[in-house]
C-alpha cells in the first residue's frame, strides 16, 4: 500500500522536499564537471560560461511559460508533466552530451523541462501552507534544491577520478528519474487548484504596477546573477586553488567538487534558518542581512587563489550560506504581495529577470577570465571576476532597503504571527 501524504502536512512537505533533492541534482551536474570538460571540450572560459548561460537562458523561458500556465491550468498538473519531462532530459544528456556543441544542446533542452518544476513546486508550497510557516517551509524547500546540489557535486568529486565526466553525469542524471516517482507518490492526493481572477484584477495593476512585488523582483534579479554566478564558477575556481597548492589537474577537480558540496550544505542550513527567523523577525531584514555579508564575500573570495587553501574552504563556507539565504524569503515574499489568481504570472516575471541575469553572470564571469588571465594574485583573473557578482549582490542590499522603507509593503517587515487575514488577502498586502 502506497503512504498517505495529506496536503500540507509535514510528511506531504518532506515528501516534496526530497523529490527536489533527486530533480534539482542535474542543475549543477555541468559546473561540477567544469575543469574536466574544459580540458576534454577544449574550451575557453568563453565558451565553458555560454554553455551554463544557455542553460540559464533556457531555464528562464521555461519558468515564464510554465509558471503563467500554473494560473490557468494548476500549479500541480504542471510541476507533474514537467517532472516526468525532466528524468528523460536528464538521461539523454548523460547519454549524449559529448562535446561543446553536443553538451550544449543537450543541457539546454533539459533546462527546458527542469524549469517545470521550480515555480510550480512554490505555488503548491504557497497553496497548502499556511503563512505563519510558510517561511519555513519555504526553507525547507529550496534547502532541498541546495541538499541535491551538494550531493551532485559529491558525487561528481567521487566519480570522476574513477569514470570521468561520463560517469559523473550518468549517476547525477539518475536524480530526476528517482526524484519525479517520488513526486508521483507525494501529490496524487494534493488539490490541483486554479485561483479565478475577477474582472477588476488585471495583470497590470496585480503585478507591474504593484511597487512591493516589483522591488520583490528587483532585488532576486540581483540575488541570482551573484548567485548562479557563484554557483557556475566555484568548482572551477576551487580546483585552480589546488593546482595553484600543487594538485594535479584531475585530482584538483575532484577536490573542486567535493569542497564546493560542502558550501552547498551550508547553503542549506543558510535556507532552514533564514526562513524560520524571517517567519519570526520579518522578510526585508533576513533579505538585507544576507545580501550584505553575500557581497562582501564575493568581493574578496576570488582574490584568496594562492593562499591557504584552509582561508579559501572557511570564506567559502560563509559564502555559500550568505548567497542562498535569501533565496527562500523573495520566494514566500512575492507569494504574500500578489493576488494568489496571480501568483504564477508574478513568478513568471521574476523567474525571467532572476534568471536571465543568471543567465549573464556566467558568461560575463568567463570573459573576465579571458581577458585577465586564470593565474593567481594581482595578475590572475578571478578577483575581478568575482567581483562582478559583488555589484550585484550590493544592488540586492539596496533594494532590501528601499522594500523596507515602503508603506505598502509593511507586511513584510513585521512577524509572519502579526499578519491578518485582512492584509494577506490585499494583492499588496
Amino acid at each position: 500500500m502506497l503512504a498517505h501524504f495529506p496536503p500540507g502536512s509535514d510528511r506531504w512537505l518532506f515528501g516534496l522536499c526530497l523529490s527536489r533533492v533527486g530533480a534539482f541534482m542535474v542543475y549543477i551536474s555541468y559546473a561540477a564537471a567544469l575543469p574536466v570538460l574544459q580540458l576534454e571540450w577544449q574550451m575557453s572560459g568563453t565558451a565553458a560560461g555560454s554553455i551554463a548561460s544557455a542553460f540559464q537562458i533556457a531555464y528562464a523561458v521555461s519558468l515564464l511559460v510554465t509558471s503563467a500556465l500554473a494560473d490557468r491550468v494548476g500549479a500541480r498538473r504542471v510541476f507533474l508533466a514537467s517532472s516526468g519531462t525532466s528524468a528523460v532530459g536528464a538521461m539523454l544528456f548523460a547519454a549524449f552530451a559529448r562535446d561543446y556543441w553536443s553538451g550544449l544542446l543537450w543541457y539546454t533542452l533539459l533546462a527546458l523541462a527542469l524549469g517545470g518544476t521550480y515555480t510550480t513546486g512554490i505555488l503548491l508550497v504557497a497553496e497548502n501552507i499556511p503563512v505563519t510557516r510558510r517561511g519555513r517551509a519555504m526553507g525547507l524547500l529550496l534547502g532541498g534544491h541546495s541538499l541535491g546540489l551538494a550531493l551532485a557535486l559529491a558525487i561528481t568529486g567521487i566519480a570522476i577520478p574513477r569514470g570521468g565526466y561520463r560517469l559523473a553525469f550518468f549517476l547525477t542524471c539518475l536524480g530526476p528519474v528517482l526524484g519525479g516517482t517520488l513526486v508521483w507518490a507525494v501529490t496524487r492526493d494534493t488539490p490541483n487548484r486554479v485561483a479565478q481572477r475577477t474582472a477588476a484584477e488585471r495583470l497590470t495593476g496585480a503585478v507591474l504596477r504593484n511597487r512591493p512585488a516589483m522591488l520583490v523582483i528587483t532585488g532576486y534579479t540581483c540575488h541570482s546573477w551573484e548567485l548562479l554566478g557563484m554557483w557556475a564558477w566555484t568548482p572551477a575556481f576551487l580546483a585552480a586553488c589546488f593546482v595553484a597548492a600543487g594538485s594535479g589537474a584531475t585530482h584538483a577537480a575532484g577536490l573542486g567538487s567535493y569542497v564546493s558540496s560542502l558550501f552547498h550544505i551550508t547553503g542549506t542550513l543558510a535556507s532552514l534558518i533564514a526562513g524560520v527567523v524571517a517567519d519570526r523577525f520579518g522578510r526585508t531584514p533576513v533579505i538585507f542581512a544576507m545580501a550584505s555579508l553575500s557581497a562582501m564575500c564575493s568581493i574578496g573570495f576570488g582574490w584568496l587563489i594562492g593562499g591557504p587553501v584552509w582561508v579559501v574552504v572557511a570564506v567559502g563556507l560563509v559564502y555559500g550560506f550568505a548567497a542562498l539565504g535569501d533565496s527562500p524569503i523573495y520566494s514566500t515574499a512575492i507569494t504574500e504581495v500578489v493576488a494568489p489568481a496571480y501568483r504564477g504570472a508574478a513568478l513568471a516575471l521574476r523567474s525571467l529577470a532572476g534568471f536571465g541575469a543568471g543567465a549573464a553572470a556566467p558568461l560575463v564571469f568567463g570573459w573576465v577570465l579571458d581577458l585577465y588571465g586564470s593565474g593567481r594574485g594581482a595578475e590572475g583573473g578571478w578577483g575581478w571576476a568575482f567581483g562582478t557578482l559583488a555589484i550585484a549582490g550590493a544592488m540586492a542590499a539596496v533594494s532590501a532597503v528601499v522594500l523596507h522603507r515602503l508603506p505598502e509593503a509593511r507586511s513584510l517587515h513585521l512577524p509572519a504571527r502579526r499578519r491578518t487575514i485582512a492584509n494577506l488577502s490585499k494583492p499588496g498586502g
